[in-house]
C-alpha cells in the first residue's frame, strides 16, 4: 500500500469550515468526503469527530481522510469518496439522484418514506420515524404510564466506552453530543472503518461493501449493519426526564438482540 502523507488535523479541521470550495486543490494521496450541509450544525461537529478518529486511526494505516463542508453540491467540482449529509427530505432525494454512484449517507432525516423508496446508494444513519415509535411502544408495554422518548443518543450513555465517546466530544466542542451528532460521528467512522481495510474502495463498490460487509461498532454495544433499506441496525434509547430508563429492542417484549423489531425492516414489495 502507498504510504500517504499525514497533514495536520489542524490544517484539516480548518478546511471544514469552509462555506465554497469552488477552485479548492486537493491532494492525491487523500481520500476526501464531502459534508453537505451547514457548518454549524449538531451533523458536522459530529462529523468532525469522526474525522479526527478516523485520522489518528489512519496515521498507523498509512491512510489520511480529509473532510469538505458545502451548503449546496453545485458549490464544488470535488469528486468525493462519499457524501454525509444533513439536509431536507428532497434535497437528500435530489443528491441520490444526481449522484448514483457515490454512497450517500444521511445524518439527520428521519422521514421513513425515505427507507420506504430503497434508493440503492443512501444509507440512513439517524434512526427513522418508525423506529423511535416502535421503541416507545415497546417501552409501554414494558413501563405502563411512563413518557419516555426514544433517542439515538444521550449524553449520559456510559455502556459500550459510549462515556469516553461522550466526553471526547464535549472536550473538543464544549457541549454535549445529541443524536444528530452522534450520526455525524457515526457516518464519518463507519465509513473510514470500511475504506481503511481497502483505500481503493470507490464508486458501487465502496456502495456494495456498505450494503453486504459492515459491523460497525458505534459505540451501542452490538455490531450494527444496513438493512435493505438502507438503514442502519441500531439499539434506540429510552430517556425520560432527561435521563436513560432503558433501550430497546426491549426486553421481555421482544428478542433484545431483534434489531429489526424496529421500523421498516425490509423494502415495500
Amino acid at each position: 500500500m502507498k504510504i500517504l502523507t499525514r497533514i495536520a488535523l489542524g490544517v484539516c479541521f480548518g478546511c471544514l469550515l469552509m462555506s465554497s470550495i469552488v477552485g479548492t486543490e486537493l491532494r492525491a494521496d487523500e481520500i476526501t468526503v464531502l459534508y453537505v450541509g451547514a457548518a454549524d450544525s449538531s451533523a458536522h461537529l459530529g462529523a468532525r469527530q469522526g474525522l479526527s478518529e478516523a485520522n489518528a486511526q489512519g496515521e498507523f494505516m498509512g491512510v489520511q481522510y480529509r473532510m469538505v463542508t458545502v451548503a449546496e453540491m453545485d458549490q464544488t467540482k470535488l469528486t468525493p469518496v462519499a457524501i454525509i449529509a444533513a439536509t431536507q427530505p428532497t434535497r437528500l432525494s435530489q443528491l441520490v439522484a444526481n449522484y448514483p454512484d457515490l454512497a450517500l449517507l444521511n445524518t439527520t432525516a428521519k422521514d421513513t418514506a425515505l427507507r420506504e423508496q430503497c434508493r440503492g446508494n443512501l444509507f440512513h444513519i439517524i434512526p427513522s420515524t418508525a423506529m423511535l415509535t416502535d421503541a416507545e411502544r415497546q417501552w409501554v408495554q414494558n413501563a405502563s404510564g411512563s413518557t419516555a422518548q426514544a433517542r439515538a443518543w444521550h449524553h449520559t450513555f456510559r455502556k459500550y466506552a459510549a462515556s469516553q465517546l461522550n466526553i471526547r466530544f464535549k472536550d473538543q466542542f464544549g457541549i454535549s453530543m445529541d443524536d444528530e451528532a452522534w450520526a455525524g460521528w457515526a457516518a464519518m467512522k463507519l465509513l473510514a472503518d470500511t475504506i481503511v481495510r481497502q483505500p481503493t474502495l470507490t464508486g458501487a463498490a465502496l456502495i456494495e461493501e456498505l450494503k453486504t460487509n459492515l459491523a460497525f461498532d458505534g459505540q451501542k454495544g452490538v455490531d450494527m449493519s444496513f438493512r435493505e433499506t438502507g438503514q442502519l441496525r441500531q439499539p434506540v434509547l429510552l430517556v425520560e426526564q432527561d435521563k436513560i430508563v432503558g433501550e430497546a429492542p426491549v426486553r421481555g417484549i421482544v428478542d433484545s438482540s431483534d434489531l429489526d423489531s424496529l421500523g421498516l425492516a425490509f423494502c415495500p414489495k
